[in-house]
């Protein structure tokens, strides 16, 4: 018998939901601050399957000196010659930060592979040392947790029509992405063999289905705040400061200074 699928949610439940997720967020965040705790969140999974709209909402309300976002570029020709993770440990967090990567070191166990980017020989040596590398950045006490979104390909297919469609997301399809539609099973086997080497006890995966972005997103966030032990810490107490009397000081004439046209005025 087919799995049933849940039904949509309403507009309004999400939106509560979400947002008292996001409050929750904040929490996390101050007391990743005040601890010192570094946080590692990767996002991977196939293309147009939820992820940068996930991050998005997860990092709505956060301290951007606090919470980033890596999403690096293809290797310069140096970055290609360095051992393989490097660029990536330059991006870790230090004391208090929370680094959340669109995209990660995955990228040799997915599209690197599949495309033909990098060799059988480099592939295996990442299978290896993965779970390594992995190890190491937990036992140094860093917080990792690792989502894979998975998409329908019927569903992946009609979001990458959209894209087509859509002159605001247009953007966000390349050649590549397009490319892996005729790639469906080779992605398939790469994914199955990564999770093989690498959901590892200490830094297993969590998959997220994404067909329902919404309940996605919903979930994915709930699952992160319940595996992270934060409390809540007690915001420092302001005071907002009494203006002071005017000492005299005379604002320089507005026809002096040069304004932006008021364009809101034609609508």
């Amino acid at each position: 018998m087919a799995e049933q699928k849940a039904a949509k949610l309403a507009g309004k439940v999400y939106e509560s939901e979400l947002l008292r997720l996001q409050m929750e967020l904040v929490k996390l965040q101050e007391w990743v601050r005040a601890e010192g705790k570094r946080l590692v969140v990767v996002f991977e999974g196939r293309d147009a399957a939820g992820k940068g709209g996930t991050i998005k909402r997860v990092t709505e309300h956060l301290n951007p000196r606090v919470a980033r976002i890596a999403a690096l570029p293809k290797p310069t020709e140096r970055q290609r010659s360095q051992w393989y993770f490097q660029r990536y440990v330059e991006q870790l967090p230090a004391g208090g930060e929370i680094v959340l990567f669109d995209r990660s070191w995955y990228n040799r166990a997915g599209v690197e592979h599949v495309m033909g980017f990098c060799t059988k020989g480099e592939h295996q040596l990442f299978l290896r040392q993965c779970p390594i590398f992995e190890r190491m950045l937990v036992e140094d006490g860093i917080l990792l947790r690792k989502y894979w979104f998975s998409v329908s390909d019927t569903e992946q297919q009609d979001r990458f029509r959209k894209r087509l469609e859509d002159p605001l997301r247009r953007w966000k399809l390349s050649p590549m992405d397009l490319e892996s539609i005729t790639h469906w099973e080779a992605y398939s086997r790469a994914k199955d063999e990564m999770m093989v080497h690498t959901d590892i006890p200490e830094a297993p995966w969590y998959h997220v289905e994404s067909d329902d972005k919404k309940r996605a997103r919903l979930n994915m966030i709930a699952h992160l705040l319940d595996s992270v032990p934060y409390r809540e810490v007690p915001p420092q107490v302001l005071d907002l400061p009494e203006r002071p009397g005017s000492t005299g000081y005379v604002r320089t004439p507005r026809d002096l200074q040069r304004y932006v046209p008021d364009h809101a005025a034609t609508l």
